[in-house]
Parts: structure tokens; sequence; C-alpha cells
């Protein structure tokens, strides 16, 4: 007699509706999701006024639930955006062979560790591969994005744009478990501010000054990239702080883009021998400081 997976699955989509977590499927023993895309859209039912994709699909309507799990053992995916939560996700090195590649949970507990407030209980799963989602209730007034890398090396995150596979589901790699926690818990009080977008330049400056600055901002960019890269033992890391905050300015005033600001910098840290997780962390708090205190532009004497 042949299982049927499917109410087990039924049941885990339920679960998850039952938190107010909103469900959608999964293609059977996959990742990717099962609704149909925008191109092959019928422009009927849900999507009669215009395609709607899977964030906006779906939900924690059990009737809904019940009729799209009757149709075939879908695994279960939870839009992380409108279920309120941010889940960060700690993955497991591609070579696991390696005691010099630290697991994610590994960076994320040293993370937390380092800023002072360690991870609290919440609700949490295995993955199949062996790694680990930390669900959390993400903060009112913020709309975070997924990340990637952004916490650390092998953690990342989903929110809004995002989705994770729910506990109960099953890939040829394993199965999702439930390992312990009730609720999803506030998300530390830490990660905000590294997750959180940098503020936009509250006004433009006029085009011959925006020229000047953007020339300064050249300047002192390649400057701090070298006073990073060749700093000794000791002293990367203060240099690197103090770079950050320099150059956070040019960013907060429109003259450097952010990412060109980090990029540069995580490689001059690194090639100073620093860590990828140390440079992050060290880079995302002294950008995001100095862009929320430098909003208006200082005018030439």
């Amino acid at each position: 007699m042949t299982h049927d997976p499917r109410p087990a699955l039924l049941r885990a989509a339920l679960d998850a509706a039952e938190r107010g977590w909103h469900v959608f499927p999964l293609r059977p023993a996959t990742k990717r999701p099962a609704l149909h895309g925008e191109q092959a859209c019928p422009g009927i039912g849900e999507c009669a006024r215009g395609h709607l994709k899977w964030e906006q699909r779906a939900t924690t309507d059990p009737d809904r639930i019940r009729a799209a799990w009757s149709r075939a053992p879908f695994n279960v995916g939870i839009a992380t955006g409108p279920s309120g939560l941010v889940v960060v996700d700690l993955d497991m090195p591609k070579d696991k062979g390696s005691s010099d590649a630290p697991s994610g949970a590994a960076t994320s507990g040293a993370l937390g560790e380092r800023a002072g407030h360690p991870v609290s209980d919440t609700y949490r799963t295995r993955t199949a591969s062996g790694g680990g989602h930390l669900y959390f209730a993400a903060p009112d007034g913020i709309r975070l994005a997924n990340t990637a890398g952004t916490i650390g090396e092998l953690v990342d995150t989903r929110a809004w744009g995002g989705y994770v596979v729910a506990a109960g589901s099953h890939t040829p790699a394993g199965a999702y478990e439930a390992l312990c926690g009730s609720v999803a818990a506030p998300l530390p009080v830490w990660l905000p501010s590294i997750l959180e977008p940098a503020p936009r330049a509250s006004q433009a400056p006029s085009v011959a000054v925006a020229g000047q600055s953007r020339s300064c901002a050249d300047v002192a960019l390649a400057n701090e990239v070298r006073n990073v890269a060749t700093a000794q033992l000791g002293e990367r890391e203060r240099k690197l702080f103090v770079a950050a905050r320099a150059l956070g300015r040019f960013v907060a005033w429109g003259d450097l883009p952010r990412h060109v600001v980090e990029q540069a910098l995580q490689e001059a840290g690194e090639a100073a021998g620093l860590t990828v997780a140390e440079c992050r962390s060290t880079l995302r708090s002294a950008l995001n400081w100095s862009i929320t205190h430098n909003q208006g532009r200082r005018q030439a004497a």
C-alpha cells in the first residue's frame, strides 16, 4: 500500500496558518513555488484583475489551504513578509569536511555575543541540509527585505519578498523539522540596525556642488581604502570603523553609492587580515550610524 503524504503536508500548512503565517504550495519534494508564473497566468480566479505572485496569493484561509493541498502532496512555503516574520537562515558550509568553515549558526551566535545580545529562544526548524531557520516577529514600522551574507558568512534572512520551507515538508535531501520554541520571539534588538536599508539623503545638492563633492568623495574613498588595507595588527578593526564613519557622510549626501563603499572597504579589511564576518559587522554598524547622523550637507565657509 502506497503512503499518501498529503494529510501530513496539509496538517503542516494548517498548523502554520493557525500561527498567522501565510502559506502557499511548493512543488512536491522541492523548494520551488507550485503556483503559475506571470507568462502562464490564465487571468481568472484570484488573477482576474491582474497576475498575483506567490507572495500575494499566500493565505491563512483554511478552506483555500484544504482545496490546494487536496490536489497534490505539495510542500509548504511560508511567505515571510505577509506573515510578519523575519527568518534567519543559518546555512551549513558547502565543504562539510572543512574545519575552517564555520556554520551559519556559529557565526550568528558569535555576532550576537559580540553585540551583547545573544539570540533569544524562538521557534526554530532544522532544514533538509542540516542548517537551521530562526523565526522572529518583524519589528513594527520597518519593512525589511531579504539579505544574503549581510549579518555574517552563511547567514541570510528572509522577510518581504522571501519565503521559507515550513516544517513538515520533505525534499530528497531530507525533512524540515520543528526543533523548539512555540512562538516567534521579537527580532533581537541588534539586528534591525544591520538589516535596515540605509536612509536616503534628505535633498540633492546643486550640480556644481555635487561635482565637487563627488571628486572629494572619490579621493576620500581611495585614501580610506589605503589606510585600511595597510593597517597593522591591533589597529585593523579600528581603522575600518573610522573609515566607514568618514565615508558614511558621502553616502548620506548621495556622492558615493553605499554598495561601492561597502565593497571597497570589505576588500580592504580582508586584505588587512580581518575575516569576512568581522568586516561586515563593523561596516554595517559604522555606516548606519554615519548615514543617520549626516543627513544635512555642511556648506563650505
